[in-house]
């Protein structure tokens, strides 16, 4: 391999202009403080985790790991999500504290992956895990939280997505039983949102037309409220079962936070995570075809760092939320205005002043002071209403001398 030129970087990873780190810096003012208002308190972790803990307990494959070894020679590695991070310290640093203990955390973290394009090696999460509460009800908050998060960062138009991953669970072991490698394959297909893929893949398993048809109609289970009845009368799995009456309180806390607007039941949703053990949930923005959310129970986890306790969370794909808001300008109105102070020579006092009065005016105004010769012959050019002046644009100008 030839030796990288010095403007280079590795595949994966991005360089943010002034502009987009103005908009990424707002989207993360704005969602930590609607989780704040929420209860949850902010937590930081470290980079670099052991392996042998953090790494092994990450959603992350092995294989995307970032690892590299201390001068010791232990093996760790570069955070590949948050969660695992909070759920060491939940069991370490706070042991003590009661239940449920409420999270929030803004954070970069790291998965090494194929060179293809649009993926990112690194990128931003913004999240909470609420730890200590196995209700319905927490699952709900969960949810409604995330809904007023996207609201905070500035998306529009976009809707949730709710799954549990016991009902494919308790309908596959119902209709497969003891097919393991069937049953994943078909999992696969739909965590891709392969349909045809996964019509495809029944008609190879030689099923009962009964069978055949049962497992093509979990593709239909999209919708409102509607969506439980019929989950609950397309299987008879207790497993299943249990999975659907908890979606269906869920619905119920969620319309009582008046949130169901925005909410809709898919059951083909399966969670690529592997550490989720029941509701997991995605959000879509319009005109992206890829989530900026995602979120799920994980009761399983913290007995990995030996103090078990249920959980449930979400993280908001930063990285993701800001090309939605370049892009649709979201936001924009939120700016800080740009004021260019110039002054001559003999006005420098009154102009540095003027200055200190604007910064000192609630925090929301900008400032730049430059000294130009000759006030009345400053070299500004009109964009459309703003100034530009050497390269930066300003909203407005005030001028000493």
């Amino acid at each position: 391999m030839s030796k990288p030129k010095v403007f280079e970087k590795p595949v994966g990873v991005t360089d943010y202009l002034p502009e987009a780190v103005e908009r990424l810096r707002r989207i993360e003012t704005n969602v930590m403080a609607c989780m704040r208002r929420w209860g949850y308190r902010e937590i930081m972790t470290p980079t670099l985790e052991f392996y042998d803990t953090v790494g092994v307990a990450s959603a992350t494959s092995d294989k995307k790991l970032f690892k590299l070894l201390d001068r010791w020679g232990t093996t760790l590695v570069m955070r590949s999500d948050m969660t695992a991070p909070i759920a060491r310290v939940v069991s370490s640093l706070l042991r003590d504290r009661p239940l449920p203990i409420r999270l929030a955390y803004h954070a970069n973290v790291f998965r090494a992956i194929e060179e293809e394009a649009g993926r990112n090696s690194e990128f931003f999460q913004t999240g909470v895990e609420l730890v200590g509460d196995a209700s319905a009800e927490a699952d709900a908050e969960a949810i409604a939280l995330s809904i007023a998060c996207l609201k905070a960062a500035g998306v529009r138009k976009f809707r949730v997505a709710l799954g549990h991953v016991g009902f494919l669970h308790g309908l596959f072991e119902e209709t497969l039983p003891g097919r393991v490698e069937a049953q994943e394959a078909l999992k696969d297909h739909l965590l891709r949102r392969d349909y045809v893929g996964y019509r495809e893949a029944l008609g190879r398993l030689e099923l009962p037309e009964s069978v055949r048809v049962e497992l093509e109609g979990i593709l239909r289970l999209r919708g409102g409220r509607e969506v439980c009845d019929q989950a609950l009368a397309l299987s008879g799995s207790p497993t299943a079962q249990a999975a659907i009456r908890h979606l269906c309180e869920v619905w119920a806390v969620l319309n009582a936070y008046d949130a169901v607007a925005d909410v809709l039941i898919d059951l083909t949703m399966t969670g690529d995570f592997n550490y989720y053990t029941g509701l997991t949930f995605e959000g879509y923005a319009s005109d992206l075809g890829f989530p900026v959310l995602s979120g799920g129970r994980y009761d399983n986890l913290l007995g990995q760092f030996g103090r078990p306790a249920p959980a449930t969370g979400f993280s908001l794909k930063t990285n993701r939320i800001l090309e939605y808001v370049a892009a649709n300008d979201a936001g924009a109105a939120a700016r800080t205005e740009r004021v260019l102070v110039a002054y001559t020579s003999d006005a420098r006092e009154e102009a540095l002043r003027q200055a200190g009065a604007i910064r000192a005016s609630g925090g929301d105004v900008s400032v730049t002071t430059v000294r130009v010769a000759d006030a009345a012959e400053l070299p500004f050019s009109d964009g459309g209403g703003s100034v530009v002046f050497n390269g930066a644009v300003y909203d407005r100008v005030v001028t000493f001398g």
